[in-house]
């Protein structure tokens, strides 16, 4: 059974399908937004990023997220969802996360 290697590529390439599939857009207007994602992620996993996104009742949120030093509050199973982009707040003092089309900026 071979199995296989997740690189980070294949991550941006998985949120920009899920993101043509939920909004309907053009690939390439998809694939800028999984890199802002990616390279969001990348910045939460050094320091903490302030960020924003549309709420699902279409409030504006804003946050202060991390993925730092969270290692040992992780529950999950840990498989991959390409819908949701998950954080740790660091007002609310737990995780939260935001479907991946309704993220704005990163500050």
């Amino acid at each position: 059974m071979k199995t296989t290697k997740t690189t980070f590529r294949s991550k941006v390439f998985n949120w920009a399908h899920e993101l043509v599939r939920s909004t309907g857009k053009s690939f390439a207007v998809c694939l800028a937004k999984a890199w802002a994602l990616y390279r969001l992620r990348k910045r939460m996993a050094t320091d903490t990023v302030k960020i924003a996104f549309e709420k699902a009742d279409g409030s504006l949120r804003i946050a202060y997220a991390t993925l730092k030093n969270v290692a040992d509050k992780i529950k999950g199973t840990g498989t991959p969802n390409y819908k949701t982009l998950t954080y740790f707040d660091t007002e609310a003092n737990g995780f939260r996360s935001f479907k991946v089309e309704n993220f704005i900026a990163a500050y």
